[in-house]
């Protein structure tokens, strides 16, 4: 029971951001609003880490699993996508390189400033 009540929380802000991708008309993902929604309901307390977790840890080691259909429909398209291999490569290479060093110093920047908090 306690799956079922954390996967409908989690499912309600789901369709909110649904609702409100339909109804804001920005170049924004109904994902994000899902984000930006839980993130606040969790800083405020509204919703509590324990009130989500068991769920939220099930659905992210079952996230593999949601890229094969996504993996066929490349392998499906292939004959579409030769063209344009080598173009979406390179800018899908220099693109992951990019974000890996962006994360690393912005984590780096976080982890030296949460040093010093602590001192």
């Amino acid at each position: 029971m306690r799956f079922l009540r954390q996967f409908a929380i989690i499912m309600a802000v789901t369709f909110v951001s649904e609702v409100l991708h339909y109804y804001i008309h920005l170049p924004v993902p109904a994902s994000i609003y899902g984000l930006v929604i839980m993130f606040i309901l969790l800083c405020t307390r509204i919703v509590k880490l324990p009130d989500v977790e068991d769920t939220a840890k099930f659905l992210i080691e079952i996230m593999p699993v949601m890229f094969i259909p996504a993996g066929i429909g490349l392998i499906e398209s292939v004959d579409v996508l030769k063209p344009i291999l080598l173009p979406v490569s390179v800018i899908t290479l220099s693109v992951t390189v990019i974000v890996m060093a962006v994360t690393g110093r912005v984590t780096q920047l976080i982890i030296r400033k949460g040093g010093k908090g602590d001192e």
